[in-house]
């Protein structure tokens, strides 16, 4: 419960939330604190000065004090207001103003805000330039020493928020200045590039290049007029004082608000789902920034939501549909195409039956764009052949939580990882596919104790910092964490209680462990046995533990079983249904959780109810106002399926909304083969996808911000999207384009917003009863499943699972090696992945030129051992043939892989790793074995330069830190606290 207190300020009593910042605790009550360094994300870094408060007698800064019960504060005391003055003073000294001709007079400048506010007379200390360079080399951003005001901000949001631990400040030296790797240039260091630094950034020291002479009617101007204009206005200053000037500054500000336009959206990358403003002036994207509001990454971002936007505004854009004419496009207007693609679909179902066509939903779109493709697919054709990737990444983790704890998504939130004693990273390079969620967890580590074990084949950035890096052989996953199980039991740390009160199956299913000791989980799994003990006994003599898994476990022959031993372990632990504890699927896009969440699947409807089960099928019937009849009791083809059907002869139509499913899907002769036998397909894409070049229709919709909508992400969080932009040319909203689809094909729904998809199917699906858009508005969101109420569930299973019973099952289990592992002929593993910097298969990042330059080509990364074996050097072109194809990349030798394990990211190239795939799969969900390729390598008499450019992070050497080592300045010789005047106070 919340404690209240009663602050007394300049004798006036002020009643509030107990242990509150006090800067936070005014500012609630209407009373502004002048600060500038603080930040409600980075807390206290007590470098400006400008905060000074008197408490007793004495002088602090504002920003360490916290709201207690007879706490007493003055600000209006004489010395308070002259040290926080003389704070001011020392600020501006190191900062040029020319506010009214500065990109970031947008409103949000702390330090103008700051200034006029306290209504500083003059600039009391005279600005000199300093002997630094701006450092322009980041295709991002660009960092000003002369402007800097060396708060320090950007050195806690690198060290101790994303923990890149990239910057600090030298504020031992002569001319402090922020430095990148202790001296480096931006784009030669380890930053990544997320953006934090600029978003923290409380002047225009550190500014993103898309905002450079955008941001208002005199930034546009070049230097060679703003200087002049500068110098006039200072010489200006020094007769008529600062407020004159400042006043000209705040008509400026005022007269951009109005031009400047600033929309929460949510970012359509990876399962995180970052939501920020997006600022924008016309069609230009000025700059993403994230607020310390947003519910799953506060004012974090990585590098593709807050830099790779340029998709939006590309030439390659499709603005009018397309049709097929005698093997090639042409533009059509809308009303031919919707009339054509209705009328096809409509003759393929009375030709050939509902089960001959296909229909794929996004995960990168909105649930409503979700709801609609299941919705056309069931109620209008009768097919349940519906359904989205989550085929091709999470299905197996999803079935392995159905058969367990009952719900197929994550047990808790982000904050619950961030709680947790002991973090568990099973097959998943987080710190790159979902970077926002590693911070967390690095920061966790490192300012909170909390252990991170990490089991992976692949020697990531989370493998090196990981308390205990466990290295497995591929795909044997399910006996180390069997095993594990087992010593649990065996060595009296499995929770007995939980297990007593909550699961059900305890001793058949540890019966089932016989097999798994850790003499056999060594042999198989190539992990010494002292390191399965360690990590046995930290997971289980610890109170809270979550397991994170991805890719790396779920694209196996046996994912799903695999995925099931996790949750297994979880339960033996009672590592569910307490704050802190669970299992965390890290989804891959941005809303493959909310598209199956809302029935993109081959066997459930929206809230996952199943298309077999009678009561369901009645509900939903009735929701449609048709008979149950009319609908289909048996579950359809997944997208894997399909195209195996369509090569097959058996489904004759295709639709497909979002996907690049030629590049995506594996063994990409077969895909291309069923595509080319479809009698009819339709994409609804932004671009000409490599999939949309098989298309007999191509339907140009909106990326995201252009459309309203809703997505959920990793957490099961369902967040509100704005419409930002208006659509380009003559695109549509994908919940527009089925809508008008469906009217065509005699359905007329009548959806004129996305509310209204929404409300229908809350008011069907149990699992959304609560939820709405006004109960979504702004940063509020809404995590399922929602009562009818509107709450709605952060952890799940506090009181039970979602099971029948009410309790969770244990499911026994049997080892089953790969499907498709290394032989004499082929005598490689290729593993692949997804890379920081990229998006699948770069249809939106590959426009980015920025991205580029930072990834610009594909390669594979080879082990120092076998490049030596092979005579390999860096850049050396290799062919990787495996026994479906060959492909050909230069070679990165390094260390992540080991011995004869290869790894290819898997977003260049026209087809992709999935030329090399085979089509053998999880036979409980059908998710093709990526991780399961064995190949062998051919040495080409090619040799190019370094694939990986220098300037990649990975060759940067980071310099951690605590943060900002204020101390180091306090202890100068020269330094003096307020408000006593300072000798230089630039220097500082």
């Amino acid at each position: 419960m919340t404690t209240r207190c009663t602050v007394v300020l300049d004798g006036q009593s002020l009643s509030g939330r107990t242990d509150q910042p006090l800067i936070d605790f005014l500012k609630e009550r209407g009373v502004d604190l002048p600060h500038v360094c603080y930040h409600p994300s980075l807390g206290a870094l007590e470098t400006c000065d400008a905060c000074w408060v008197e408490v007793g007698g004495e002088l602090k800064r504002g920003c360490t004090l916290k709201s207690a019960e007879g706490l007493t504060v003055s600000l209006g005391s004489q010395r308070a207001r002259a040290a926080r003055e003389e704070g001011m003073d020392r600020l501006l000294a190191k900062h040029e103003l020319y506010c009214t001709v500065c990109e970031n007079n947008n409103g949000d400048c702390t330090l103008h805000n700051t200034m006029v506010d306290m209504q500083i007379p003059i600039q009391r200390y005279e600005f000199q330039r300093k002997p630094h360079e701006k450092d322009t080399s980041s295709p991002f951003y660009t960092y000003d020493p002369d402007q800097c005001i060396l708060c320090g901000r950007c050195v806690e949001a690198c060290q101790n928020v994303e923990v890149n631990e990239t910057l600090s400040i030298d504020f031992a030296s002569e001319n402090p200045r922020v430095l990148w790797d202790g001296g480096k240039e931006i784009n030669d260091s380890s930053c990544v590039h997320c953006g934090h630094c600029v978003t923290v950034c409380p002047c225009n020291a550190l500014m993103e290049n898309s905002m450079d002479g955008k941001a208002g009617p005199f930034t546009a101007m070049p230097w060679s007029l703003k200087r002049p204009m500068i110098e006039i206005i200072k010489k200006l200053e020094t007769t008529t004082g600062a407020v004159p000037v400042s006043g000209l500054s705040e008509i400026d500000m005022h007269l951009r608000q109005p031009e400047i336009k600033r929309t929460k959206t949510v970012c359509t990358y990876c399962g995180v789902g970052c939501s920020f403003e997006m600022w924008t002036r016309d069609r230009h994207i000025l700059k993403v920034q994230p607020v310390p509001e947003a519910p799953a990454n506060g004012i974090s971002t990585c590098i593709k939501g807050k830099f790779a936007w340029d998709f939006v505004n590309s030439k390659q854009r499709l603005t009018m549909p397309l049709i097929r004419d005698n093997g090639r496009f042409r533009e059509a207007s809308w009303d031919e195409a919707l009339d054509l693609v209705a009328r096809r679909l409509l003759e393929v179902r009375e030709a050939h039956g509902p089960d001959s066509l296909g229909f794929i939903g996004s995960s990168k779109g909105s649930n409503e764009q979700a709801y609609l493709v299941q919705k056309i697919a069931r109620r209008i054709i009768g097919t349940n052949n519906v359904d989205n990737s989550s085929r091709y990444c999470q299905n197996p983790a999803t079935k392995g939580l159905f058969r367990t704890v009952g719900y197929g998504g994550d047990s808790g939130t982000i904050e619950d990882i961030e709680k947790a004693e002991v973090v568990v990273i099973v097959g998943s390079n987080t710190a790159e596919n979902h970077p926002v969620i590693a911070a967390r967890i690095k920061a966790a580590q490192k300012l909170r104790g909390q252990k991170l074990i990490v089991v992976d084949p692949r020697k990531h950035e989370m493998a090196e910092r990981a308390d205990l890096f466990l290295r497995p052989n591929s795909g044997t996953d399910l006996v180390w964490a069997s095993a594990l199980s087992r010593y649990m039991f065996d060595h009296d740390l499995a929770d007995r209680e939980f297990l007593a009160r909550w699961v059900n199956g305890v001793e058949e299913y540890r019966q089932s462990l016989a097999p798994f000791t850790l003499a056999f989980a060594e042999a198989e799994t190539g992990i010494a046995r002292q390191d399965l003990a360690e990590a046995a006994e930290t997971i289980g003599r610890a109170q809270r533990v979550c397991l994170l898994w991805a890719m790396g476990i779920t694209q196996h022959s046996h994912g799903s079983d695999a995925s099931t031993a996790l949750s297994n372990l979880l339960l033996v632990t009672g590592n569910y249904g307490k704050p802190g504890t669970g299992g965390y699927p890290m989804r891959g896009h941005n809303n493959v959780q909310g598209a199956s969440d809302f029935g993109c699947l081959r066997d459930r409807y929206p809230g996952y109810d199943h298309v077999e089960d009678d009561e369901a099928r009645k509900r939903w019937a009735e929701g449609w106002g048709i008979s149950p009849e009319e609908l289909s009791s048996e579950a359809g083809h997944g997208n894997f399926l399909m195209v195996q059907a369509a090569d097959e002869g058996e489904i004759k139509a295709m639709y497909i909304v979002g996907e690049e499913t030629a590049f995506s899907d594996s063994n990409t002769h077969n895909v291309l083969s069923g595509f080319e036998k479809l009698e009819f397909m339709v994409v609804q894409d932004m671009f000409l996808s490599r999939t949309a070049e098989y298309a007999d229709v191509v339907l140009p919709a909106c990326p995201s911000v252009e459309q309203e909508g809703t997505y959920v992400n990793t957490e099961r969080r369902i967040q509100r999207s704005y419409q930002v932009l208006e659509p380009l040319g003559d695109s549509r909203p994908d919940w527009r384009i089925l809508t008008d689809l469906a009217a065509r094909m005699g359905h007329d729904w009548g959806y004129t917003h996305p509310a209204e998809i929404m409300a229908e199917c809350a008011r069907i699906a149990p699992m959304f009863a609560g939820v709405s858009y006004a109960r979504l508005e702004g940063w509020k969101s809404q995590l399922w499943p929602v009562s009818a109420d509107g709450t709605d569930s952060p952890l799940l299973y506090t009181d039970g699972f979602a099971n029948e019973d009410g309790k969770a099952n244990l499911h026994p289990l049997k080892w089953q090696p790969p499907e498709e592992a290394p032989d004499d002929d082929y005598d490689l593993l290729l593993d692949n992945g997804r890379l920081r910097e990229h998006f699948q298969g770069t249809n939106q990042t590959g426009r980015s030129e920025g991205i580029r330059q930072q990834l610009p080509h594909g390669f594979v990364e080879v082990s120092p051992e076998l490049a030596a074996e092979r005579g390999i050097e860096e850049g050396t072109w290799v062919r990787i043939t495996s026994r479906r194809d060959s492909i050909e990349f230069p070679a990165v030798i390094t260390d992540r892989v080991r011995g004869k394990t290869l790894f290819m990211p898997i977003h260049f190239g026209k087809t992709g790793v999935n030329l090399l795939t085979g089509e053998h799969n999880d036979p409980d969900v059908q998710t093709p074995a990526y991780k399961e390729t064995a190949v062998k390598l051919e040495v080409l008499d090619k040799r190019g330069t370094p694939p990986l450019p220098a300037h990649n992070y990975r060759y940067g050497r980071p310099t951690p830190t605590q943060g900002v080592e204020v101390e180091v300045k306090w202890m100068r010789g020269d330094y003096t606290p307020p408000p006593a005047q300072q000798s230089n106070p630039r220097k500082m």
